[in-house]
C-alpha cells in the first residue's frame, strides 16, 4: 500500500493554507532529484546551496508543495513560509514515519559517543531488551549485523530508520547525536527519553565558529529537545560538566552525574589489569565491584555513562552493574587486531587531539618497549589541530609515522606537513613520513619488537579512504592482517 499523509498532518503550519491542507502527500524530500509525483519538497538553506535555487527542478518532477523559509514562484505548486525549514522537515519526517522504539536515547560529546550507544545496547540486550544503536559505525541491529554509517542521518532518512525499527520490534535504542545534527535540527522530532553527555575537547572548528558555539550546539540535546522531568546522564568529570548541569537544571530534567565526581553513579576505585579495569563503584548508598573488561580511563568514562543511560531509563542496577563486565569494545575504538613478536597492533578512531592523547596514555603502561604510533588528518576538517596532534603524538610516542588519513581535496602532502611541524617543535622525536597508508602501516607493523606496541589512529571502523571526490577501498584492519599474513574473518 503507499504511504501517504495528507499535508495539515504533516505539517501544523499549513493548517493556515487553508484548502492545502487537506492535499495528500506522497513523499517528502529535501533534494529535488528524489522528488516524484504529489510529493513536498522543502527548500533548505545552506552555506554552499540554497534549495530555493532547486525548487523549480522539484516542482517540474511532482512537487505540488513547496516549504521555504523565504517566498519564493514555485509555479503551479502551492508555497508555504515557515520560520525554521529545517525544523518543519525533521517534524514533517516524524509524522510522515510515525513509529519509533518505545525508549530512545541520545549521546553527545566530543569522544565517546559510539562507546557509549555500544555499551548500553549491549547492557540492554544483557538484561532482555530488543535494543539497537545507531552512529558512525552504523545501524547495530539486535542480531550483531551492522548496517551503514553515518553519525546523525539526515531527518528522512533517520525517522525512516526509526519506523523500521520499530516495525521490526526494536524496543532500545541509543544513538550518537553530533553537534551537525543537532545544531542542524536533523534531531527534531525524536522521541527521546534521555540524553546522555560525555565530554568536550577540539573538533568541528571548521563548522563551528569557536568552541562556545560548539558546546552550545550539543546543549541543544538538554536545553530543548529534552523536556522537564525527563533524564539527562552527565559525565561528571568533564571540564565542562558545571555548564551541562546548569543547562540541565534549567530545564528541570532529572540529573544523572557518573564519575569520580558523580552522585549517582560515583567512581570509589579504578585499578588497571592489563587489558581491563577493576572498579569499586557506588549507586544509591549501595557499593558494587566490576571487573570491566576494557583499558582505558575513557573508557571507564564511557562505560559509566552507558550504565547511567540504563538506570535512567529503569533498569534494575544490579543486572546493569553486572552487565559491565561483558562488555565488548566498539569497533575500531581501541581495537586489538593482532600481534608480530608478541607485540599488540591496535586500531583506533582517534582524530582529535583528545582522543589521541587518551588512546596513546592508555597504551603507554602496556609498552615496556617503544610506542609506535600511525596516523594523519582529514583533509577539508579543522586544520589547526593538525599540528597539535604532531606535537602530542611525537611526546607521548616513542617512533611516529605521519601518513595519509581521508586527504580529500587537499593536497595530502601539505596535511602531512602541518602535523610535522607540530612533531618536529619536540627535541629527539623520532619522525618519520609515508605517505601511502598502507605503506606505513606495513612499516609499523615490520618494526615492531617483543615489549612494542603499536596503534594505527584516526580511520577506525572505516572501510575506504576519500581521495578527491572518489571512496577507495581501505581498511586499517584488513591492511595490518595482510602484513601479518592473516585473511581478515
Amino acid at each position: 500500500m503507499r504511504l501517504v499523509r495528507r499535508l495539515g498532518d504533516l505539517l501544523p503550519e499549513a493548517a493556515l493554507a487553508g484548502p492545502l491542507a487537506g492535499r495528500e502527500i506522497a513523499g517528502i524530500s529535501a533534494d529535488s532529484r528524489s522528488v516524484g509525483e504529489n510529493f513536498a519538497f522543502f527548500a533548505l538553506p545552506g552555506s554552499r546551496a540554497d534549495g530555493a535555487a532547486y525548487a523549480a527542478e522539484a516542482v517540474a518532477r511532482g512537487a505540488i508543495i513547496v516549504i521555504g523559509q523565504r517566498v519564493i514562484d514555485v509555479g503551479q505548486a502551492a508555497f508555504i513560509e515557515v520560520p525554521d525549514a529545517r525544523r518543519a522537515l525533521a517534524l514533517a519526517a516524524a509524522r510522515f514515519y510515525p513509529r519509533q522504539p518505545e525508549t530512545i536515547v541520545a549521546i553527545t560529546g566530543t569522544s565517546g559517543k559510539s562507546s557509549v550507544a555500544a555499551f548500553t545496547r549491549q547492557i540492554w540486550l544483557a538484561l532482555g531488551r530488543r535494543a539497537a544503536s545507531l552512529g558512525t559505525i552504523g545501524l547495530v541491529a539486535p542480531s550483531g549485523e551492522v548496517y551503514g554509517s553515518l553519525t546523525t542521518p539526515d531527518p528522512i532518512s533517520l525517522h525512516r530508520t526509526l519506523d523500521e525499527l520499530a516495525q521490526d520490534g526494536v524496543t532500545h535504542l541509543a544513538f550518537e547525536a553530533s553537534s551537525h545534527g543537532l545544531d542542524q535540527r536533523r534531531l527534531d522530532g525524536v522521541r527521546v527519553a534521555a540524553g546522555a553527555f560525555t565530554n568536550l575537547s577540539r573538533d568541528h572548528l571548521d563548522y563551528h565558529p569557536d568552541m562556545d558555539s560548539y558546546l552550545a550546539a550539543k546543549l541543544r540535546l538538554f536545553d530543548t529537545l529534552l523536556t522537564s522531568g525527563q533524564a539527562a546522564v552527565v559525565n561528571a568529570d568533564s571540564d565542562v560538566a558545571e555548564k551541562v548541569i546548569a543547562a540541565c537544571r534549567a530545564r528541570s530534567l532529572r540529573l544523572f552525574t557518573v564519575g569520580l565526581a558523580g552522585e549517582a553513579i560515583r567512581l570509589l576505585r579504578i585499578q588497571p589489569e592489563d587489558f581491563a579495569t577493576a572498579l569499586s563503584l557506588q549507586h544509591a548508598g549501595r557499593t558494587y565491584s566490576v571487573r570491566l573488561p576494557l583499558a582505558g580511563d575513557f573508557q571507564v568514562q564511557n562505560a559509566l555513562v552507558a550504565a547511567g543511560l540504563a538506570l535512567a531509563t529503569g533498569e534494575a542496577p544490579e543486572p546493569v552493574f553486572a552487565a559491565l563486565e561483558t562488555l565488548q569494545g566498539a569497533a575500531g575504538r581501541l581495537e586489538l587486531v593482532g600481534r608480530r613478536h608478541h607485540a599488540p597492533i591496535f586500531v583506533d578512531y582517534a582524530h582529535k587531539p583528545d582522543a589521541l592523547d587518551k588512546v596513546l596514555r592508555t597504551l603507554r603502561p602496556l609498552a615496556r618497549g617503544k610506542l609506535v604510533v600511525v596516523f594523519g588528518c582529514g583533509g577539508d576538517r579543522d586544520k589547526g589541530k593538525r599540528p597539535i596532534m604532531g606535537e602530542l603524538a611525537a611526546r607521548l610516542a616513542d617512533d611516529v609515522i605521519v601518513t595519509d588519513d581521508n586527504p580529500r581535496s587537499e593536497d595530502p602532502a601539505e596535511i602531512r606537513a602541518e602535523i610535522l611541524a607540530g612533531a618536529r617543535n619536540v627535541p629527539g622525536a623520532r619522525i618519520d613520513e609515508i605517505g601511502d597508508r598502507a605503506q606505513a602501516i606495513a612499516a609499523g607493523v615490520a618494526a615492531l619488537e617483543e615489549g612494542d606496541v603499536l596503534l594505527v589512529a584516526g580511520k577506525g571502523h572505516e572501510t575506504g579512504q576519500i581521495v578527491g571526490d572518489k571512496i577507495l577501498p581501505f581498511s586499517d584492519q584488513q591492511c595490518i592482517r595482510a602484513v601479518l599474513g592473516v585473511s581478515a574473518a
